[in-house]
């Protein structure tokens, strides 16, 4: 899951070096953290949060076919 975030999110951006996410764990529910630079908050989040909803997605269909929940959260930098 971290690692499909990743990818996706040095796509988008303008800056990949500073892409970092981290992983937390509690029993089968996962959560990613997604730190991208200040500028490039936008290109991660989109108009009306699109993006993020729809990295959710993809993330949502993988975890269902490891049989785990997954939440992403954006963090501000």
């Amino acid at each position: 899951m971290k690692e499909l975030v990743e990818y996706i999110a040095k796509s988008l951006v303008d800056h990949p070096d500073e892409v970092c996410v981290q992983e937390f764990r509690r029993g089968d529910r996962v959560t990613l953290e997604l730190r991208v630079a200040k500028q490039d908050m936008g290109r991660v989040i989109g108009k009306s949060g699109r993006v993020a909803n729809a990295i959710r997605a993809l993330l949502r269909v993988a975890a269902e076919r490891e049989g785990i929940h997954v939440t992403l959260d954006v963090v501000e930098p």
